[in-house]
């Protein structure tokens, strides 16, 4: 797909599921602002549905979303510049409970009518021409769009296997293929589903993921954080949510148990199977809790080895690992699960496939870390930027476009 195109001077509009005042990071976001760089963008927050609002009015930024369906306030907040944040003027009706597929595909269709229409007045309002569409993963509210907007070129961005949700499932699993089959372009940040995606659609390609790494760059001298100290190594060590959904407990234990002289930290909110598990009564396998952000790199740093030990299951195997290239931008040894996903990471890291695999690629990853290795690990993670991403994406619109 190497076409290494910059689409330049055009005007894009972004819909999708999470809005720009979200608090956490968003892969959107951050394409958005990449997108900003040489091309005029619209990024358009979800619209409020009646539920939401019945429920929230309390909260200042569904109160923001009122006043602008009320017309109290202006829906278009410029950003940056290029960069137009937009608040919907009109409300969405709360569909999902609805089972019968045509009447909610009925219902459906209205609330895109009446999400088009709102997004049409910031149109005529910016004097968006010729504009590209593109959809972060939103079956439901955008699924329309194309329709209603009628775009230069529509583009649906796949970042998760959505349809493993129950909120997405009932009505996701007929319409999601229909949306990928019939938007102009699909990209995807994992392999896996690039290749889910070109099941429907022959104009789907894999654009990789951008990575703010600046947390984790050249932090190589950062000094073994308090918690650490006292705890004998080598230190076989992970950084993030602890959540059952994701990480194999079952693993964490055997290693633990079949390396007695190893200590396995783990750095990162538990839910409530890792707080209730047995993984609390192994002697060598130490809990630190949540830390600030700002902190994690001192923490990786203290690691003589990385551990990313998921489940297989239909939440982790499409997903990019984003914290795998934390952990090779500071030169660490990765030891992670094998799925389609982590094979864009094969020849930088340890990739196992049973519990025997982990111990065995442990003892490996300890025996041949070398300054060479670290600095090719930290090399290629330098490479998984948002810039280097978009530059897929423009790639894929280009595809279709020439």
């Amino acid at each position: 797909m190497a076409i290494n195109s910059v689409i330049k001077n055009r005007d894009i509009i972004v819909v999708g599921q999470q809005p720009w005042d979200v608090e956490i990071g968003s892969n959107c976001k951050n394409i958005a602002l990449e997108f900003s760089r040489y091309n005029r963008v619209l990024y358009v927050n979800s619209p409020l549905d009646r539920i939401t609002k019945l429920k929230q009015k309390g909260d200042p930024k569904i109160q923001k979303r009122i006043d602008v369906i009320i017309k109290k306030a202006d829906g278009i907040v410029k950003i940056q510049d290029n960069l137009w944040n937009y608040y919907p003027d009109e409300m969405i009706e709360s569909i999902n409970w609805v089972k019968n597929s045509a009447i909610y595909n009925f219902l459906n269709k209205i609330n895109n009518k009446r999400f088009a229409r709102s997004i049409k007045k910031a149109i005529d309002q910016l004097g968006f021409k010729e504009y590209i569409l593109f959809n972060d993963n939103d079956i439901f509210r955008c699924f329309y769009l194309k329709d209603l907007l009628k775009p230069a070129v529509s583009v649906y961005y796949s970042r998760d296997y959505l349809l493993y949700v129950d909120y997405w499932k009932l009505h996701g699993q007929k319409l999601e293929p229909e949306l990928i089959s019939k938007s102009d372009v699909c990209t995807a940040n994992s392999t896996y589903l690039a290749n889910y995606c070109r099941q429907y659609n022959p104009n789907s390609f894999y654009v990789g993921q951008g990575c703010d790494l600046e947390v984790f760059t050249n932090k190589q001298n950062t000094p073994v954080p308090t918690d650490v100290k006292g705890i004998k190594g080598p230190i076989i060590g992970y950084v993030g949510a602890l959540q059952s959904i994701r990480l194999n407990l079952e693993l964490l234990a055997f290693i633990a148990q079949q390396r007695p002289n190893w200590s396995i930290v783990l750095v990162g909110p538990e839910d409530e199977q890792f707080k209730v598990s047995n993984l609390h009564q192994i002697s060598n396998i130490h809990f630190l809790g949540s830390k600030d952000p700002d902190s994690l790199a001192a923490y990786i740093n203290s690691f003589d080895v990385c551990l990313n030990p998921q489940i297989v299951n239909q939440v982790t195997i499409g997903n990019y690992p984003r914290k795998i290239d934390e952990y090779l931008a500071m030169g660490k040894p990765v030891v992670a699960t094998r799925t389609e996903a982590m094979s864009v990471f094969e020849q930088h890291t340890y990739l196992g496939d049973t519990q025997e695999d982990y111990v065995k690629l442990i003892e490996k990853a300890l025996a041949e870390d070398s300054e060479e290795k670290r600095q090719n690990r930290i090399e290629f993670a330098s490479t998984h930027t948002w810039e280097n991403s978009v530059k897929g994406i423009y790639d894929a619109i280009a595809q279709v476009e020439n």
